[in-house]
Formats: structure tokens, sequence, C-alpha cells
């Protein structure tokens, strides 16, 4: 195998049938639209191989695959977009390259080498460069993945895996802002959990508590600590953001329960170069309910890929629920993601050097 300092030898095998006539870019459904191409390779005896690009098409699987029995399956979420002068920029690739090897390590999954993931990346996208939307509010959503593939019927890290990335055109990931509530009885994380990997089965333990929630009429759910429901996490699959007495406050790391998500980072470096005030501590329910109560929490916020900022028009906390104010009347994070918007479609200079131009 080629050392991590070489570039590596990618086989491509392009599709003779493109979809691409079929997609009505002014309609698109998220994540149900696949572009033509796929990226493939394999780890087998030590080393990563077989690196291909080829026509996205179903993969054959053992049943015995350590990966649906196992659970060692992790993700990636990141978007490439394209300007008004035809211009395609990724958004801090880099950092979602990191991140997996992170959530690889936490997995007992071997890591992918950063150069390997950047060059199969910008190969990917210049295949199916014509893909990406110049629709405004759309982009290409990546996906980078592995899996444990071997057949494997015994609890111990598998000793063969997949790397795959596919990419699909995609338009905005919520219509409306959504309504939340506070879970107290399930939990999403735990320290010393995988809280903090891009694990399949994280997003798996959430869906029941989110259906209940669902059913109630709420769009999804601001999750609380597993000890005692007292501190405040997440909302959804996101990172959450509040806004109280003009200052931004989010949950911190240090407990490894949250996400480090790549928008959350961006959003609070975009604060602090604007001069927003900005704690990254733990959260309490109680002091959100007060300043809901009060009326100094005038805007609430998810962070990440999927819908980047995804604002919050109500929360629950038992049986009571609080309305915040007009989403128009919200300064901070509408400001917040003009910018954001902005330098990821190489509007505003990017002096943070956030951005790959393809």
């Amino acid at each position: 195998m080629q050392t991590a300092e070489k570039i590596i030898d990618i086989n491509v095998n392009k599709t003779n049938n493109s979809r691409l006539p079929q997609i009505d870019f002014n309609n698109i459904v998220f994540g149900k639209n696949f572009s033509d191409h796929m990226f493939v390779a394999d780890y087998k005896d030590g080393e990563w191989q077989n690196f291909t690009i080829r026509p996205y098409e179903e993969i054959s699987l053992s049943p015995a695959c350590a990966a649906i029995h196992y659970g060692q399956a992790i993700f990636e979420g990141m978007k490439a977009y394209r300007n008004a002068n035809d211009e395609v920029f990724l958004f801090r690739p880099d950092q979602n390259a990191k991140r997996l090897n992170i959530s690889a390590s936490r997995m007992c999954m071997p890591e992918f080498p950063e150069e390997y993931f950047m060059e199969a990346l910008k190969q990917l996208l210049t295949i199916d460069r014509d893909w990406i939307p110049n629709v405004e509010g759309s982009s290409l959503y990546i996906r980078p993945y592995m899996f444990a593939s071997e057949e494997l019927l015994g609890v111990r890290p598998a000793n063969e895996y997949k790397f795959m990335i596919f990419t699909a055109p995609v338009g905005a990931y919520y219509s409306k802002p959504v309504n939340v509530k506070i879970e107290k009885e399930y939990t999403r994380a735990c320290e010393g959990g995988v809280g903090y990997a891009k694990a399949a089965g994280n997003y798996a333990a959430a869906l029941y508590p989110a259906k209940l929630a669902q059913e109630k009429g709420f769009d999804q759910l601001i999750w609380t600590d597993a000890k005692e429901h007292k501190y405040i996490e997440e909302s959804g699959t996101m990172n959450v953001m509040f806004v109280v007495d003009g200052k931004i406050i989010t949950p911190n790391l240090d407990y490894k329960t949250t996400l480090a998500g790549i928008t959350r980072d961006s959003v609070l470096t975009l604060a602090h170069d604007m001069g927003i005030p900005v704690e990254e501590r733990r959260v309490t329910v109680e002091e959100i309910v007060q300043a809901l109560k009060e009326n100094r929490l005038t805007e609430a916020f998810g962070t990440g890929t999927a819908a980047t900022i995804a604002q919050i028009a109500t929360i629950a906390n038992d049986d009571d629920k609080y309305t915040l104010p007009p989403i128009e009347s919200r300064e901070i994070s509408n400001a917040i993601a003009k910018r954001l918007n902005d330098i990821k479609l190489g509007v505003e200079e990017d002096k943070f050097g956030w951005t790959v131009k393809l």
C-alpha cells in the first residue's frame, strides 16, 4: 500500500447512464436522490486497498456482516456549494476527516488517512460536479461512512471494513422553525459512552423517544444528561444554542456526551469575531426555563451540517410551552447564518481558511 504522504491511485469506472436528467433541482426532497457515482475502499490484511470510483449501485453483504450484528458503523455529513459564478466550494472538509477518525478510534475501527479522504472526495466531486445544485438554499450533501464488513459471529472488533462516500443533491432540511420539548426520561448519551462519536447506534437509540415526541406535535427533542436530566446537551441531531441577555450560551464538550459539531465550532468562531459574548459551559434546564419565563431568552437554534442553523420556534418543559420571538427579529442568529452562508459561497472573504475550492 502507498504511504499516507502519497496520493492514492483510484480506479475510475464511470456510468454510461447518468440519472441527472431525471432530477428537478427546484423540487428536491432531502436525502431521496443520489448522484451517479460513489467511492469505495476496502480494509483487509491490515491496510486500505481497492480504491475505486464506480456507479452508484447496491452493494452485496454477507448475512454475517459484522456491522449488522455488532454495530461497528460510523459516518460523517458535509456539503458542497455552488455560487452564482459557478464556483464550487467545500466547507471545512479537513475537520470531517479528523472527526471520522476520532469516531473510528472510539469504535475500534481503523483510521482512514486524511490524505486519502481528501483525494477521494475531490475526485468524486469532480466527476459528479454537475450534481451540485445552483438553486438558492440547495447544496450537494456528502456522506462518507465506514462499517465492519467481515463475516463474523463473535463479539470482537472486525478485521475487515469498507469506507465509502456517496452524495445527494438536497434542499432545506427543515422547511420551517421547529417545535421542541425538553426530554427528561430517555437518554441520547452518557458519560463514558459514545456520544461524542458519530456512530450509527447513537441515532438508532434516539428514534423512539423522537417518535413519541412527534406524536405529541413536536418536531424534535432537547436532550438532557443521563444522570439527572438536569443539564442540556443537544437538540435532536444537532448542537443547541440559546441567546440569553444578548449572550450565546451553549453546552460545552467536556463530558464527551455531545458531538463536536463543525457547524457549532464555526458559529462560535464567527460570534467571537463579531464581538458577540459566548459562554460554553454546562447549561441547566432550570436556567433556560427561568430565562424563558422572564423573556430574557430571545433566540434558540440548533446547528448542524444538514440544517446549518435551525431556528427553534417553541420550547416545551413538562406541561409548559414557551413561544420564542419571531424569526425575523433574531439579530444574532440571523447575522451569523448570513455570514456563514456568504463564506460557504465565496461571497465573503474566508479569513479563517475554512473553504476548499474545487
